[in-house]
């Protein structure tokens, strides 16, 4: 679809074409501060484009073409899941993260993504009886160190977390050393990680489990709006990498996010209607993604003993196999547990 086919101000259109915006696939990943950069419009003016573009899109499902494959479908109905370690967070996915597919997991600083993703890396250590997958998990930083002092920690509270397994099983599991850490400063080291390293653990069957923590971080820093055709590309290139490696060896891929402000609720039906950001990245990045997850803080605390953590809220904000819904959640020493009414 191309500009003529949307019920656009003429001076819109004159602006969008100064930029060299050939169609409206091209504004899908450029933020509406990037848009007023490039194009030169009032904020007013670029909450009208992105209503026009969202809204000749709305037809289509925020879920890429490849997922929707028949062999995918049977996956999401075969019930393999990877739990989170919480029964209330997994009542809310259906039994946790799906086993082949790309989720994303967004939020503000401080919400609890990396929580929860450390948490998963130690939850797919477990045998299938307990909805792990036994393996490890590889881990990759694109922008903060590794937080090993937590995830210690996370380890010494397994036991409290995860009533469930046996505590035998949990004394004789080596957790640490089956997270295998990455860093990448730049998009051509991750790319290297990606098509070589990550493939040879995958292979030899010594993870079965994804992380980047976070997608945003470098194709945020790496380019400058005016460059926003090129990071169109390398972030395609970069998803689909990642859905080769989640069909070809069945593993989940988690994808951390980071958040940025949205003009008004109407142009966004593809973020979470309860709060004022959406993930980064734009349409062109969600729709990649199968699983859209988003984790924010409220404003209550919440006390067990000696300990307090802040509310939290995780939220499905889009999925083919689950209901838009969201469950209160806290953080404790022993990881990210789910509130419920009685709590």
């Amino acid at each position: 679809m191309n500009w003529e086919q949307l019920e656009l101000n003429p001076r819109i259109r004159a602006a969008v074409r100064r930029a060299k915006m050939k169609s409206v696939r091209e504004v899908l990943c450029v933020s509406g501060l990037d848009l007023q950069r490039l194009t030169g419009l009032s904020r007013s003016d670029v909450q009208q484009l992105l209503t026009a573009t969202a809204s000749s899109y709305r037809s289509y499902p925020p879920v890429p073409a490849l997922v929707l494959h028949r062999g995918e479908c049977r996956r999401l109905e075969s019930g393999l899941r990877l739990s989170v370690g919480c029964p209330l967070l997994d009542e809310l996915l259906r039994g946790g993260l799906p086993v082949g597919g790309v989720t994303e997991l967004s939020g503000e600083s401080g919400a609890g993504k990396t929580q929860l993703a450390l948490q998963l890396c130690l939850s797919v250590q477990y045998p299938t009886l307990y909805r792990g997958l036994d393996s490890g998990a590889v881990y990759i930083c694109t922008e903060d160190s590794f937080p090993i002092r937590r995830l210690q920690q996370l380890i010494r509270g397994q036991s409290c977390l995860r009533s469930d397994i046996p505590p035998s099983l949990i004394s004789r599991t080596q957790f640490s050393d089956r997270i295998y850490i990455e860093h990448a400063a730049d998009l051509d080291s991750l790319q290297v990680c990606l098509s070589q390293r990550v493939p040879l653990l995958l292979a030899r069957g010594l993870v079965r489990l994804l992380v980047v923590d976070s997608v945003a971080a470098l194709f945020r820093s790496e380019f400058q709006a005016d460059d926003w055709l090129e990071r169109n590309k390398q972030l395609l290139t970069f998803s689909s990498t990642l859905h080769h490696l989640s069909q070809e060896f069945s593993t989940p891929v988690l994808c951390i996010n980071q958040v940025t402000d949205v003009f008004n609720r109407a142009d966004h039906s593809l973020g979470p209607l309860s709060s004022n950001v959406s993930p980064a990245l734009g349409l062109a990045w969600a729709n990649q993604v199968m699983v859209r997850l988003m984790i924010r803080r409220l404003q209550g605390t919440i006390a067990r003993g000696d300990q307090c953590s802040a509310l939290r809220r995780l939220e499905v904000v889009f999925a083919p196999h689950l209901a838009r819904d969201g469950r209160d959640a806290a953080v404790w020493s022993e990881g990210v547990r789910g509130v419920s009414s009685s709590d």
